[in-house]
């Protein structure tokens, strides 16, 4: 039986969802962002403890259809951007299709309806908050962060960059740098 966890979206969220299966003696196959595969069948009162328990932690076990697929939507985004390096080797549109076993039409049509924003939208938000990361990190300059990111140049990231968060990416980091000096003068 799969079970569906919204705003489970990290590592951290993954050893909580265990911990709470474990205390509730659940076996489970699968532990993946967003989905648990249980053993078996859940007992209704189980299925509230873990519920409830879940909900003391910020995360929600889903129930209805288009909730479960918009989370799972979600979580295929979030896993693309932020914890897969190599290049799908189809675009956004195919890739969400393939994994999810829709056609992207209606994927994106559910999450536009659902979320009031589009799945590019989406996918930009986590793309540039990958990349604010990248850059507060220092490792790698603009051109290697534009690469990982599967941008097409990175004047393409620095645009969309500035788009979405009013800044360009060379001032980003020098204000990270000032907060940075700041805080060392306190």
């Amino acid at each position: 039986m799969r079970l569906y966890i919204k705003y489970m979206v990290s590592l951290r969220c993954k050893m909580l969802v265990k911990e709470e299966l474990i205390k509730l003696e659940l076996d489970y196959v699968k532990l993946n962002l967003g989905m648990v595969e249980i053993m078996g069948e859940i007992a209704h009162e189980k299925r509230i403890q873990l519920k409830n328990n879940l909900l003391k932690s910020g995360l929600e076990l889903l129930d209805d259809k288009k909730s479960i697929l918009i989370e799972r939507i979600k979580n295929v985004i979030v896993e693309m951007v932020h914890y897969n390096d190599e290049i799908p080797k189809t675009n956004y549109s195919g890739y969400l299709s393939e994994k999810l076993g829709y056609d992207y039409t209606y994927l994106a049509n559910t999450f536009s309806e659902v979320q009031g924003i589009t799945i590019q939208h989406y996918i930009i938000k986590h793309k540039i908050e990958k990349a604010k990361e990248l850059l507060l990190y220092n490792e790698l300059n603009l051109a290697e962060i534009a690469y990982k990111l599967h941008y097409s140049s990175p004047s393409h990231l620095s645009n969309q960059f500035k788009k979405v968060t009013g800044l360009t990416p060379s001032f980003f980091k020098k204000m990270k740098k000032k907060r940075q000096q700041n805080l060392e003068n306190l």
